[in-house]
């Protein structure tokens, strides 16, 4: 219980606060979906910058970890994309846009601060290296996948620069490439920048739990709830699942068994909706899921650090 007052607790209720001010305080749905523009297309890009740039790459990018998130990932993608098309028979362009709620965890927004308050903020080296390649892997399965579906008779090459274009327009991955263009040739920022740096990184989080907060109030629970039942329990149980059996058939370390565990048991990210909006498809599964999938994690989360080391 003591967990989920002091490490839970505090990060849900920035989120209730975003959607009091909504439903309550009667904050406009621009506001919200400002801060999270903001958060998403600049905070953060930037503290993946600096978290990147920090890292010592050879004690953080572990591949063991990284192939246990990331098995993990692979199995949240098949699992929603087959199990959408096979047992709910959605179209294949739905089929894929929820393939991406059930891969896509909410690592920089809950699993940053869920671990650095049960672990201290010395343990999120970790979650920075699995962050690196998160957003950039799921947006490349599933852009692909969908550019593939969608091509109308488009050549291979034009359908893989549909992807590239994509991808070089996202700014978590701009973010994360200069981060790792800055680590790899030692260049250092001057003192302002980095204190300017610093800054911007550290309204990142509170913005974006706040931003969601508020975005979660602006949709209705609607869609198939059974749908919605089956991407939840993907995100929130397969995939951390997977990743705890791996993690300890691989012997990993402590501190790579809780950051993989963790980034891989939080709730699908606002990004499921965006992307699903993005091509117009599940829009309502996606966004009923990112929202029931952030309340029913609060237990969730909590089991999963009564179980980890």
């Amino acid at each position: 219980m003591q967990t989920l007052i002091v490490v839970i607790l505090p990060v849900f209720l920035v989120i209730g606060f975003g959607y009091g001010s909504n439903r309550l305080l009667g904050a406009k749905d621009t506001l919200f979906e400002g801060l999270m523009s903001y958060a998403q297309g600049f905070a953060f890009p930037v503290l993946l910058f600096r978290g990147v740039s920090g890292l010592h790459l050879g004690d953080t990018f572990a591949p063991p970890m990284l192939a246990a998130f990331y098995i993990g990932v692979t199995a949240g993608f098949l699992a929603g994309l087959i199990g959408a098309r096979v047992l709910f028979k959605r179209p294949w362009p739905d089929s894929i846009a929820i393939s991406f709620a059930t891969a896509f965890s909410n690592g920089g927004v809950l699993g940053l601060p869920i671990t650095a308050r049960a672990y201290g903020d010395d343990a999120i080296g970790y979650n920075f290296a699995i962050i690196a390649f998160h957003a950039p892997f799921v947006y490349i399965i599933t852009t692909t996948a969908m550019e593939i579906v969608r091509a109308e008779g488009r050549s291979t090459g034009a359908t893989v620069f549909s992807v590239l274009r994509s991808m070089s327009h996202n700014p978590m991955i701009i973010g994360i490439a200069l981060g790792a263009l800055a680590n790899l040739s030692g260049l250092t920022l001057p003192g302002p920048v980095s204190s300017a740096v610093d800054m911007v990184a550290a309204s990142a989080i509170p913005t974006a739990l706040f931003a969601l907060g508020g975005v979660l109030a602006a949709y209705k629970p609607e869609g198939d709830l059974r749908l919605v039942a089956f991407i939840v329990a993907v995100s929130l149980v397969m995939h951390p699942a997977i990743v705890f059996g791996l993690g300890t058939l691989f012997d990993l370390g402590t501190g790579q068994l809780r950051s993989a565990v963790l980034m891989a048991a939080m709730a699908p990210g606002i990004n499921a909706y965006v992307f699903a909006n993005m091509y117009g498809v599940a829009k309502r599964v996606s966004a009923t899921a990112v929202l029931a999938g952030t309340l029913i994690s609060i237990l969730t989360i909590w089991i999963w650090l009564a179980v980890l080391p």
